[in-house]
């Protein structure tokens, strides 16, 4: 039998055919939907590229400019190790110079930035000809200041010098204090060029193909360096110099001609990317499932192995909610306090731990901390309770807590136990007081035998004194005015006596380590008694100056005693060893000018005309148990520098030119009140 076909409709035909133009036409929408994506998603792509290159091409250069400014302040400080003298001083920062193109000065400044010596560059003519130096005081004045605050290398905020050729240059001054042995012997000052430091430190290809600068917050242009082509589009990135006293943004442009060209062979790519569409979609499923689990097996390992870190911590962490509520306590703290988490979660003032008499004071603390004050870095100490009542000292550091979204949701503390360190200080503080007493004994052991010497001239002018009272009372008669006479020269030798022995007792008997005011006088007249014995029996001449109108010193009187006392005797001894012809030791207080804060200064001095202190011996003056006498216990000195720094002096000593060394330490002034 022969098929015979069945005619279509025109009408199904029509409805057919336009479902086909319909599917096509479809089909065209999502190719050209397609190709116009991957043409945005291509030039997002390469303007995304561009964009990373330059900001890595920033921070590159922004690696560079911060190493090389750490190696220019290495060799600044190589500069000024010693004390060399000026000659060689200029020949040094010369060949600095020479080295350095973005440098344009290098001077050296005393403690009170007096100029003491110079040099400029060799590749321009000096900068600060036309106008001079002091116009850059202020500046230098800053970051002078600042780096005596931080103790290192400080940057004053750049100033605009002009020049005699109608431009000028952008200058920024680096300051570097010059201390030894606790002590400010001057500055060394570098002045960067900000236009050179740029063409020095960035590569010659960057600055072909980009335009770098240096800006302040505002975008105000400070420096600029390299002309980049112009074009179409514009890349800019910038990185934030933060140096010490000083903030700057380098910022760095580029630009591109056009934007990004089609990709070949877009029809081929679309239909590879539609053939594999489906196979990469349940690939990337399996692989994304896989993935998550992965993910979440890590995250359950990285929550395991932090909540083993806080049991572990011996260190209390604690933190608070915005409203002042416990939540969160790790079992260190627990075990600190003697409550469990249950006890302590949730709670809020006031806090089961707070001691109940200093309720009040960490209520307002906490008030003040709430309201956003930030605490101190460095933390505080205060007291905890704990649940059996006893107290402990602990020192709490606290910080905002910050979560993901950058918002601060609380308070965050850590909290260390700092009663172990409390009574090891405790058991210094006791250790140091007896070997200060011991220090003081062994003295008074030194002077039994000129005790001894001082007092048998009072004793026997008393024997002698009372054997004549003796004669007269045998007489019928006795004058009542020899009597008298004689009765009164016992009474004044016997005063002399006492006044001896009381002035030992009082240097030896132990006192507690109260700081008072006392005047300077009343501390030259206590020692002196003890001095005058040895100086009487060595034959040195003891000669006493103290300016007027001194202030009183606010010290530890029996410590400060006991400084005097040895410095005093060692200055004696020494011309004695040195069989000095004519020995002379000389005691001065005099007051210091004030310093930042209006805060005075009492400086101590002893000098004496001895051979002075060799080489070998001054490195090792202060360490203890170290002496150059046979029977000495080499504590005194360390003992005196101890006393002056815990008033928070200094104890130094110097040439007593021609001949002699002088011994001087600093003591504070009791402000505002004369002696």
């Amino acid at each position: 039998m022969t098929a015979v076909p069945v005619p279509v409709p025109p009408g199904l035909r029509r409805l057919s055919s336009w479902r086909r133009w319909s599917l096509w036409a479809l089909l065209g929408v999502i190719v050209a939907a397609l190709l116009v994506t991957l043409v945005y998603l291509a030039a997002r792509y390469e303007a995304s590229v561009a964009q990373a290159n330059v900001e890595r091409d920033a921070a590159d250069a922004l690696s560079d400019i911060r190493s090389a400014l750490t190696r220019n302040v290495q060799e600044l400080q190589a500069l000024q190790s010693g004390r060399p003298d000026p000659e060689r001083w200029q020949a040094d920062a010369e060949r600095l110079l020479r080295g350095h193109r973005d440098w344009v000065r290098v001077e050296r400044r005393g403690p009170s930035l007096e100029l003491v010596a110079q040099a400029d560059t060799p590749f321009r003519a000096p900068v600060f000809a036309r106008f001079g130096r002091a116009n850059s005081l202020p500046e230098i004045q800053q970051a002078c200041a600042t780096a005596r605050r931080i103790s290192g290398h400080a940057y004053a905020r750049s100033h605009f010098v002009p020049q005699p050729d109608g431009l000028g240059l952008e200058l920024m001054e680096l300051c570097l204090p010059h201390v030894e042995a606790g002590r400010l012997l001057g500055f060394v000052v570098a002045t960067y060029s900000l236009t050179d430091l740029l063409s020095t430190h960035i590569g010659p290809q960057m600055g072909r193909s980009q335009e770098i600068s240096f800006t302040e917050a505002d975008g105000t242009r400070l420096a600029m360096h390299g002309l980049a082509r112009r074009g179409a589009r514009v890349f800019t990135a910038q990185q934030l110099l933060d140096l010490p006293g000083n903030t700057m943004v380098l910022r760095m442009d580029s630009w591109r001609r056009s934007e990004p060209d089609l990709f070949p062979n877009v029809l081929t790519a679309l239909v590879t990317v539609m053939s594999i569409a489906l196979v990469t979609v349940l690939f990337m499923l399996g692989h994304d499932t896989r993935r998550r689990l992965r993910v979440e097996q890590d995250l359950a390992d990285a929550l395991a192995f932090r909540k083993a870190m806080e049991d572990s911590l011996v260190t209390g962490l604690r933190a608070r909610d915005l409203q002042g509520r416990t939540t969160y306590v790790n079992p260190a703290f627990c075990e600190m306090v003697g409550f469990s988490p249950e006890e302590l979660l949730g709670q809020g003032s006031p806090a089961p731990y707070w001691p109940p008499e200093r309720a009040d004071e960490y209520r307002k603390r906490q008030e003040v901390r709430l309201a956003g004050n930030a605490p101190p870095r460095e933390g505080f100490e205060t007291v905890f309770m704990r649940k059996d009542g006893a107290r402990i000292p602990v020192l709490i550091i606290e910080a905002p807590l910050i979560n993901a979204q950058r918002l601060q949701t609380g308070w965050m503390s850590a909290v260390l136990d700092i009663s172990e360190q409390r009574r090891v200080e405790e058991l210094s503080r006791a250790s140091q007081e007896r070997l200060q007493a011991t220090a003081r004994l062994a003295t008074v052991g030194e002077m039994a035998s000129l005790l001894s010497h001082e007092l048998n001239q009072p004793l026997a002018a008393i024997a002698s004194y009372a054997s004549g009272s003796m004669n007269l009372l045998q007489q019928d008669a006795p004058p009542a005015i020899d009597l008298q006479l004689a009765m009164a020269r016992i009474a004044e030798q016997a005063d002399r006596a006492g006044r001896v022995i009381k002035s030992v007792h009082d240097f030896v008997r132990r006192r507690d380590q109260a700081r008072e005011a006392v005047a300077p006088r009343a501390l030259l007249d206590a020692v002196f008694p003890l001095v005058n014995l040895q100086a009487r029996k060595l034959r040195v001449r003891v000669e006493i100056r103290l300016a007027d109108d001194l202030p009183l010193v606010l010290c530890d009187r029996t410590m400060v005693e006991q400084v005097l006392l040895n410095l005093a005797r060692n200055a004696m001894q020494a011309m004695d060893e040195a069989r000095v012809a004519d020995p002379e030791m000389v005691l001065q207080v005099r007051a210091t000018p004030p310093i930042e804060g209006g805060r005075r200064w009492l400086a101590f001095s002893v000098a004496d005309v001895g051979p002075g202190i060799a080489e070998d011996v001054k490195a090792q003056l202060f360490t203890p148990f170290f002496t150059t006498k046979a029977e000495g216990m080499g504590l005194g000195l360390s003992l005196c520098r101890t006393v002056v720094e815990q008033h928070g002096g200094s104890l130094v000593f110097e040439p007593n030119l021609p001949q002699g060394t002088i011994f001087r330490f600093t003591l504070p002034a009791q402000p505002d009140v004369p002696a």
